[in-house]
């Protein structure tokens, strides 16, 4: 056990854990932060992605020792209220059927919004590409990122 100290929406952690513990685990099981879903738990789906220092992530497959110092931002801290333009977008064209893999869908979108620019639909598709959906929402997925590409930049 050692201490791993990190940023974690905005709130500093102090935690005294294994550094190899994935950084998913210790979101959901210590912090309480349940919007982070674990399903390969090899960073391959990518139902698990947040931002460590603004950067999309597999927070399964990422050793919480590797975040020291560093931002670690959820779904939970992506907007306090939901109204991120991303989950209004989601919402209005009814993107979740299961609901499994969207809070990570949403943070690998919040990453593309975040860049500089207004990214294309062939943009939107390369960026989303590595994160899959059971259910096979990716037609509305990638609607949803339009719509919030048009209310977030104009």
């Amino acid at each position: 056990m050692e201490t791993v100290e990190f940023v974690a929406n905005g709130v500093p952690r102090r935690l005294e854990v294994d550094p190899a513990m994935p950084l998913a685990w210790v979101l959901r099981d210590l912090l309480d932060l349940q919007g982070t879903k674990v399903s390969c738990g090899v960073g391959v789906c990518g139902a698990c992605t947040v931002h460590v220092d603004g950067e999309p992530t597999r927070a399964c497959s990422t050793p919480v020792g590797s975040v020291r110092g560093r931002h670690v931002l959820t779904i939970e801290g992506l907007s306090a209220d939901g109204d991120h333009p991303l989950q209004r977008a989601w919402r209005a064209e009814q993107v979740p059927q299961c609901g499994f893999c969207q809070s990570g869908q949403i943070m690998q979108a919040a990453a593309l919004l975040a860049r500089p620019g207004r990214p294309d639909r062939a943009a939107i598709v390369e960026h989303m590409a590595d994160n899959l959906c059971r259910c096979g929402t990716y037609g509305r997925i990638v609607r949803a990122i339009e719509r919030a590409v048009t209310e977030a930049k104009g």
